[in-house]
């Protein structure tokens, strides 16, 4: 599985980015998909996941703030982020769960990082 992540970049406080990363060397339907952010200094932190059957979670941080989706037939995932708030500021991952498919096991991949800065 390859990860790649997109749409990084500064933003004010307010405002909004729009993250999407592709995938390919798998079967991207198959795979629960997830976003997560490392800020300097702390743990690479869960910020949202979409299964591979569209069910959604968020970490109680961006709940209302953040939407993540997904389109098989891109083999894209997505993470719409408003309201972005300085706190926010970190690299930002996908990754794909490992999984198993027709009794074949998928592996899982973490995506290259894209920074978000949100300043004050």
């Amino acid at each position: 599985v390859q990860l790649q992540a997109f749409g990084g970049g500064l933003v004010q406080a307010g405002g909004s980015l729009s993250l999407s990363c592709a995938a390919s060397g798998t079967i991207f339907s198959i795979h629960t998909m997830s976003w997560y952010r490392q800020a300097p200094g702390e743990q690479r932190d869960l910020v949202a996941g979409i299964t591979s059957d569209f069910r959604t979670n968020y970490a109680n941080s961006v709940k209302g703030r953040f939407t993540i989706s997904r389109d098989n037939d891109k083999n894209t995932l997505y993470l719409e982020m408003n309201n972005l708030k300085p706190e926010d500021t970190a690299v930002y991952y996908c990754a794909a769960d490992p999984t198993y498919y027709d009794a074949t096991y998928y592996l899982g991949a973490w995506g290259q990082g894209t920074q978000v800065t949100v300043s004050s």
